[in-house]
């Protein structure tokens, strides 16, 4: 799984990076809790447990959080499962535990046993706990657990401890032992997912382009795998037909392998030029589909010159491609696929949004608006006047493509922790023979009508 997106600043992080440092800094938490909030108090001058048990303590604390630190990245998948450091953490939680059943009283305080209580269930559900994040199985943690209350019942059972007060204090490590097990074994799970979902994120872009790249090789050949085997097979014929001085019906094979040749070069052309074309409702259509697959929800906000021709397959809704010449529609169907690519692999978006405005006699303006920044070095701002400031292979020929129909691209960051990315193409202005002649109204201007449209499956 890639772990690219877990350095850098808060902000450049992934989300999943994000989880994961949460989960990480929660188990480094509990040594603070164990050490500041339960030890430090108990540990007083009306204690029976003396001033040697804050080192016990501290020695715990620190070997459970490193035992929880290297346990996730071993449940992550990045390195061995730390054995030594549980071997130590579970040798220093079985010596807190029967370290403070030997301090246990034996005649009836209250408060003396109660701060022993608490002592001996911090060193049980905090050591239970920093070992649960070392094992996969739900039975492995329930095992850990119970060997934990067999431990705490041949304890209290060897230093004469009252049946009531071993009782209580099995209780007392069973509610907290399973409490602190059920919150790391699912705060592992949830980073654990949230770490594959976005692999599987990934791998589904990866597998859109294999996809294209399939399909553009079955198409290369099946245009090119008959003909070159009539080639072989003629030009065989043709050197056959030489050598046997049939000079004549050679140079007709001949001609007809320059032939089929020549028919090879052209239908290869059509290939390459249908994959290079790009249609602007097909790559809308196209950004809807794989942006909705990876859990992205897409708007397409509308607004388009009255008048526009609409109908047919192939059309934006609402007509507005009536308005838009080929040049154009290519351009901005490159747009469309270049920025819905971008969404995919540098942003951790939730919602995309596509406002396209085409001004008859003026210009085609297409937003594309997403939320979740990219990472920190993808974020470009390509302008009409300059190249892009960060390397952006694709934006930069965006905007050269614009610049041809001279159009221009603008692309960065705005507020509210969003990316933007804004073509503009010129349009031409319409004939004046376009207009009929009989309505006068036809030549006025209609005042733009927006049409919001949400694209749906």
């Amino acid at each position: 799984m890639a772990r690219t997106r877990a350095t850098g600043s808060w902000a450049g992080k992934s989300k999943p990076a994000k989880v994961e440092i949460y989960t990480r800094w929660s188990f480094h938490s509990f040594a603070l809790i164990e050490v500041g909030v339960l030890a430090l108090p108990l540990l007083s001058a009306d204690s029976p447990a003396g001033g040697w048990f804050l080192l016990l303590v501290c020695a715990h604390a620190l070997a459970a959080a490193a035992t929880t630190s290297y346990a996730l990245s071993w449940a992550l998948g990045r390195q061995a499962r730390p054995v030594r450091l549980m071997t130590a953490t579970a040798v220093l939680t079985a010596v807190g535990i029967v370290a403070a059943m030997s301090v246990f009283p034996r005649e009836p305080n209250v408060d003396e046993a109660q701060s022993v209580a608490y002592l001996l269930v911090t060193f049980a559900c905090f050591g239970v706990g920093a070992l649960a994040v070392g094992v996969r199985r739900v039975r492995s943690m329930l095992l850990m657990v119970l060997a934990t209350l067999v431990l705490v019942a041949v304890a209290g059972l060897v230093f004469r401890v009252g049946f009531a007060a071993v009782l209580g204090n099995v209780m007392g490590v069973l509610l907290a032992s399973l409490a602190l097990v059920f919150a790391c074994g699912f705060s592992v799970w949830l980073a654990k997912s949230v770490w594959e979902l976005d692999s599987a994120r990934e791998l589904q872009a990866r597998l859109a382009v294999a996809e294209e790249r399939l399909r553009f090789g079955r198409d290369m050949h099946d245009v090119m795998g008959r003909n070159l085997a009539v080639i072989a097979l003629k030009s065989e014929l043709a050197l056959q037909l030489a050598r046997r001085g049939g000079t004549e019906q050679a140079a007709e094979q001949m001609a007809e392998v320059q032939r089929i040749a020549r028919e090879s070069q052209r239908e290869v052309r059509a290939v390459v030029r249908g994959y290079r074309e790009v249609d602007l409702h097909t790559e809308l259509e196209g950004a809807r589909g794989v942006l909705e697959a990876a859990g992205i929800g897409f708007e397409l906000d509308l607004e388009g010159a009255a008048g526009a021709v609409s109908g047919g397959v192939g059309e934006l809704p609402g007509g507005l491609d009536g308005g838009l010449t080929p040049e154009v529609r290519s351009a901005l169907g490159w747009v469309v696929r270049e920025a819905a690519t971008n969404v995919l692999r540098h942003g951790d978006a939730r919602h995309c949004t596509v406002r396209l405005t085409v001004r008859e006699g003026g210009d085609a303006v297409l937003v594309v608006e997403n939320d979740g920044l990219p990472e920190q070095g993808v974020l470009v701002r390509v302008g009409s006047g300059g190249t892009p400031r960060t390397a952006g292979a694709g934006l930069a020929g965006l905007r050269e493509r614009l610049a041809t129909l001279g159009g221009t691209l603008d692309a960065g960051p705005v507020a509210g922790a969003r990316f933007r990315l804004t073509a503009r193409v010129p349009l031409p202005a319409p004939s004046a023979s376009s207009a009929p002649s009989g309505d006068a109204t036809a030549a006025e201007p209609v005042a733009h009508r927006p049409v919001s449209d949400e694209v749906t499956a």
